[in-house]
């Protein structure tokens, strides 16, 4: 019997996208319909996106900045939004958007009689996707993965009666209207190609190959006509212009040396390549039930939203999280996106791009603490495409040194302000909140090769807030212009306004900042006078602060908020993913989050999908496991997809992420330098384990526990450090050396 804790199943095709099934190697995704007659994978291939790079700095950036600082500083806050909405928004206001690559279409040669012992199934064991039913009394069956060692997706098509597999294929993107060619290269090979659009738009090529064992193939036109065949594999591939000077010949070349494998061939290397990374962490909680078995992913959905309890059905949410990680980002592929590589849509929603306010960091959320490092690569990459564009936008937008970007960035690394949204666009932050994933990196890992490759960035975006932090009455070095993302803030005289100065999460994002800076450069023992430098601006930082309804202030002053149920919950940085606010070290910041948490949720918060995932991670941190616990229910109830997907709505993936981190933190909780066992361990996991979670220090954690209790803990040291570990009041501390492991009695 397959474990049903690693496995999606479905009794019936996918009626919709947000019910067919995702598959992918980094660069190359797909969607699974199943559908029986008609096939389609929707297919995306990472830097298919719209239009080529662009300087959208505003020219009347620089000379108004000290004017809208003072009008802010004055009060006047209408007369600096209007003024900065002129000078300081991007010209053209919008960044590149992300676009789909097409479809695979399949039409079998099938008769229009009933299909029996019809399933369709995502494997998370293997990452493979798979089509059953019987129809003429055949039974059908197909395979598709997206290989990552090989490049490319695969689909083995196969029957229980010799000669049963006849079809055709083609290749499309938008109904014939979005590509410029479609071409049989060779007798069993087609290739579509075509462009974004847009100045120096991408090149974007696609090719697919049959392969038919004791069967015919051929072209016709455009399509690609198997027939009579016992078996056939169908290899896709594609490649674009932004990797490729040649991205046909990239096509060609790489299906024909896939070609030159056998399936199972092409499929050990794929499990093999998979398991590696998904294989390290294992998690079971509760006990089996046997009434599920028979009941399909979505069915288990709403028997849960019927109020029934299925804790192996967050098992298999974590399973899947982990899946969608290392099945969107991986070395040498762009980071995941808002929605993974997984996008149907020519103008998707917030342009499918990179929204870095919160939500390409949460998909990056579950990378260390999940044993997915390599998963991380990515974004590091990124990064340093943003740090070559946000050293212009320092320079030409403030006159500051360093490198900064604001609440969006695309496959360019533009850096620039995104739209004309008052409530968002002039932020700059992102790249602050960016580059502490390469500290976060360096504390799992404790790769001091990685720490010396990124000091510079780390340093570069410090270097930023030297210059940008101004001193305002109190003696306080505050940030301005800024805002709290994307909330709106009312002054007593009942004015709006969301423009501000010092905003709560600036400075909690800078204090970070600053101390992984410091810390990084002590370890290097390296860059002493910029040190000390960065250690007095911190002590001159505003701090977290308590308002008048006991809960942390969102803004430097006391304002009421015009949306008190809102879905960012930016002045909590500190407590998730940051570390200023703990119930260990500030109890009372800690309680004054908890009712930050409570007004947000009494007046309707968490009702997206990444926001309810970040107030799972927030509770986690509290170490209150029952509120953690009902919000991974209401993600699952509220803001899941059929296909498990997460719904802001409409699909976003950070919930997906954020949820799969949120799991985790329940169980392990490395960032007060000591490693606490199950800190918020909710009532209803009376029995699970866990193995394969990373530690910072560079620890992996294994437990098992009954009636919630630690029954046993190993602790695996792959750096040798010091370790202290936390459970029930008792603290163990271990000298430890590489490659040995501890068990621990409590």
């Amino acid at each position: 019997m397959k474990n049903y804790n690693k496995r999606l199943w479905y009794k019936q095709p996918a009626k919709d996208w947000n019910e067919a099934l995702p598959i992918g190697n980094g660069r190359i995704g797909g969607m699974v319909f199943g559908h029986v007659h008609r096939e389609r994978v929707q297919l995306n291939e990472d830097s298919v996106w719209y239009g080529g790079p662009r300087d959208r700095h505003n020219p009347d950036v620089l000379e108004n900045l000290p004017q809208i600082r003072k009008l802010l500083s004055d009060g006047r806050l209408k007369e600096a939004e209007e003024l900065a909405a002129l000078t300081m928004t991007g010209t053209p206001e919008t960044q590149r958007h992300y676009e789909p690559l097409g479809d695979l279409m399949i039409r079998f040669a099938h008769t229009e009689t009933g299909v029996f012992h019809y399933e369709r199934e995502l494997d998370l064991e293997t990452a493979i996707a798979s089509v059953h039913y019987t129809l003429d009394k055949v039974t059908y069956k197909r395979e598709l993965f997206t290989s990552y060692p090989d490049k490319v997706m695969v689909m083995r098509l196969t029957a229980s009666e010799a000669h049963s597999i006849s079809f055709k294929v083609r290749l499309d993107r938008g109904n014939g209207r979005n590509f410029d060619e479609l071409e049989a290269v060779t007798e069993d090979t087609l290739v579509m190609r075509g462009e974004t659009g847009g100045s120096n738009g991408i090149m974007f090529r696609s090719a697919v190959k049959a392969i038919a064992e004791n069967g015919a193939v051929k072209t016709l036109g455009n399509h690609l006509i198997v027939e009579n065949a016992d078996a056939v594999t169908l290899i896709l591939t594609a490649a674009t212009s932004f990797r490729y000077e040649n991205p046909e010949q990239q096509c060609l070349e790489t299906i024909q040396l896939a070609a030159n494998k056998t399936y199972e061939e092409l499929r050990q290397a794929h499990i093999e390549d998979y398991q590696e990374l998904f294989n390290r962490v294992q998690l079971d909680i509760g006990t089996q039930d046997d009434r599920i078995l028979d009941l399909g992913t979505d069915q288990r959905l709403e028997r849960l939203k019927e109020g029934k309890q299925d804790l192996a059905l967050i098992t298999t949410y974590f399973n899947f999280g982990r899946y969608l990680l290392i099945s969107s980002s991986r070395p040498d592929s762009l980071p995941a996106n808002l929605q993974g590589i997984w996008n149907k849509e020519m103008l998707p929603p917030w342009d499918s791009k990179f929204t870095i306010n919160i939500n390409a960091q949460m998909n990056y959320w579950p990378a260390e603490l999940g044993n997915l490092s390599e998963c991380h690569e990515p974004l590091f990459d990124h990064i340093e495409r943003i740090k070559e564009n946000g050293r212009k936008t320092a320079q030409v937008m403030y006159g500051c040194r360093g490198f900064t970007a604001h609440h969006n960035t695309d496959i360019w690394g533009d850096t620039a302000p995104q739209d004309i949204y008052m409530p968002a666009t002039i932020w700059p932050m992102g790249a602050a909140w960016l580059s502490l994933h390469l500290w976060e990196h360096y504390e799992f890992t404790r790769d001091k090769q990685f720490l010396e490759k990124s000091y510079d960035t780390l340093k570069e975006a410090a270097l930023f807030f030297v210059d940008f932090l101004i001193e305002n009455k109190d003696g306080l070095l505050i940030t301005s212009p800024s805002v709290s993302p994307e909330n709106t803030y009312i002054l007593p005289n009942g004015e709006r306004g969301t423009l501000c100065e010092s905003p709560s999460m600036d400075s909690q994002i800078i204090h970070a900042l600053f101390t992984s800076c410091t810390s990084a450069s002590e370890i290097l023992n390296i860059d002493e006078e910029f040190r000390k430098q960065l250690q007095g601006l911190k002590d001159k930082l505003p701090q977290p602060t308590i308002g008048k309804h006991g809960q942390i202030q969102e803004w430097l002053e006391d304002y009421e908020e015009e949306e008190p149920g809102h879905r960012h919950i930016s002045h909590l940085f500190a407590l998730y993913p940051g570390r200023q606010i703990s119930p260990n070290t500030t109890p009372d910041l800690a309680e004054a989050a908890k009712v930050t948490l409570q007004r947000r949720l009494q007046s309707g918060g968490g009702h997206t999908g990444w926001s309810r995932a970040w107030i799972i991670n927030m509770w986690a941190r509290l170490e209150d496991g029952e509120e953690a616990y009902q919000h991974i229910l209401a993600l699952l109830k509220s803001s899941t997809l059929p296909n498990l997907f997460d719904n802001h709505p409409p699909f976003q993936i950070d919930g997906n992420f954020g949820g799969t981190a949120g799991i985790a933190e329940l169980l392990i909780q490395s960032h007060q330098e000591t490693i606490h066992l199950l800190p918020a361990l909710p009532k209803e996991w009376d029995k699970g384990s866990v193995s394969g979670l990373k530690a910072r220090g560079g620890f992996e954690v294994d437990l098992t526990w009954e009636n919630g209790k630690l029954k046993h803990a190993v602790i695996h040291s792959l750096k040798g450090e010091a370790c202290s570990v936390f459970y029930h009041n008792q603290l163990i501390e271990l000298e430890t050396e590489a490659g040995q492991t501890y068990p621990l009695e409590f």
